[in-house]
């Protein structure tokens, strides 16, 4: 489920997040993984693993899918479903723009 409504939030400038990486973002008590995917379009998703909360931005991006670094547990990072075990709760994403080279998430 895409979250909607907020506030836009600068997360990063556009070159922090190279195609097929991820990087830690934090804001206001909450932990987000920022997903650069091989067409060079951004994703923002929850960044804690669903399964045993391990971040994400440290795992493997690999297409559309995200790999959790201790479990191997994977989900789409454009949509937050859990695609495979041990993870099986989906995460939140986000809305994500890119104006004037940053990256800016809706939350």
């Amino acid at each position: 489920m895409v979250t909607t409504t907020g506030e836009w939030v600068a997360a990063c400038p556009v070159e922090a997040v190279r195609p097929e990486e991820a990087l830690r973002w934090d804001h206001a008590g909450a932990s987000f993984a920022i997903v650069r995917s091989p067409d060079g379009a951004y994703f923002a998703i929850d960044g804690h693993c669903t399964h045993e909360k391990i971040h994400l931005a440290d795992g493997i991006v690999d297409g559309n899918i995200i790999e959790c670094p201790k479990h191997f547990g994977t989900f789409d990072y454009r949509t937050g479903a859990a695609r495979t075990l041990p993870a099986c709760i989906d995460l939140r994403s986000y809305e994500v723009k890119v104006e004037d080279g940053t990256v800016f998430v809706k939350i």
